[in-house]
């Protein structure tokens, strides 16, 4: 029995030892760090997907805003623009790319050669616009991508994914991979169906159960709040599922004015109402602890993706 006891107090203290090896930051001892401790997770990126159940929401510009936001914050960020056959994110920063998505995905260029850059440094991947093959890429296309995109792991602290509206495949497959998703609704009645709607499929048939909600155009905090209310109440009721108010973004003119400069707001206008209100939410989304988000990071994009591809 004594021994019996010595032997069990002595593992003890051994795997103890073992694990202060494995997580310990500053062990000098070279002993291996298994997967997920606190010395690997780290430097892993967050991937967010900012999506919405309708167009002409404003998604795209702030997906570009909250880059630029991010960055000003020292977060190496990267856009994906996933909004195949129409997409638009390089026009709204002004800028041109002789490459893109439809490139990287047909082997004729790497990612790192599509890159470009943005404003602060921000790193673009554009869509391919007008292309109607872009519009539901093939399991080969997206295994490329994984392929391609688990190399920036250790060069990005965000990726944020700008995917179409609706609910085709295309954006199902980027919401399915990215463990935060973003909704974005504005106060139109059809903007809030439509959310409701692409919530409820990513719920009901993927099994996504995480929502943050931004809800733009709107005049003050409390239309915000109240367009928030009705959304979460119905998916409160009729999905039993909680989404979580991220923030709002009011109308102004400024807005409307970046736009025909093709300069972001929060770039030209740092000060408008607008511009307030994204560095209020990238703040916010930048002061976040990673830990819990570490079935977001790129890793989890593509091993996410993979798993889909083989179902």
């Amino acid at each position: 029995m004594e021994v019996r006891s010595v032997m069990t107090v002595d593992q003890a203290a051994t795997l103890r030892e073992i694990k202060k090896k494995e997580i310990h930051p500053d062990n000098r001892e070279g002993a291996p760090v298994k997967p997920g401790a606190y010395a690997t997770r780290r430097h892993d990126t967050r991937v967010i997907s900012v999506t919405s159940g309708k167009g002409g929401v404003g998604k795209t510009n702030i997906t570009a805003n909250l880059a630029y936001l991010l960055a000003g914050h020292k977060k190496r960020t990267l856009i994906l623009d996933a909004d195949a056959g129409l997409a638009n994110i390089d026009v709204v920063l002004g800028i041109n790319s002789p490459y893109n998505l439809y490139h990287v995905l047909n082997g004729e260029k790497t990612l790192t050669e599509a890159i470009i850059k943005g404003p602060r440094g921000i790193k673009i991947l554009p869509s391919a616009s007008g292309i109607p093959e872009m519009t539901d890429l093939s399991r080969g296309q997206k295994l490329t991508l994984i392929d391609e995109l688990n190399t920036l792991n250790d060069s990005l602290d965000f990726m944020l994914i700008d995917t179409g509206a609706g609910i085709s495949s295309n954006v199902m497959y980027f919401n399915m991979a990215a463990k935060e998703i973003i909704v974005v609704t504005t106060p139109e009645p059809t903007a809030m169906t439509d959310a409701y709607a692409l919530i409820k499929v990513l719920y009901q048939r993927h099994a996504k159960r995480r929502f943050r909600m931004i809800v733009n155009m709107v005049h003050n905090a409390a239309e915000a709040k109240e367009i928030y209310t009705r959304l979460s109440n119905a998916t409160d009721h009729f999905l039993n599922l909680t989404i979580e108010y991220l923030g709002h973004i009011v109308l102004d003119d400024k807005v409307r004015e970046s736009v025909r400069k093709q300069t972001l707001v929060a770039e030209l206008y740092p000060q408008c109402p607008a511009a307030r209100c994204l560095a209020k939410i990238s703040e916010k989304i930048s002061a976040e602890n990673l830990e819990e988000y570490e079935n977001g990071s790129i890793k989890f994009f593509w091993e996410s993706i993979i798993d889909k591809n083989r179902a």
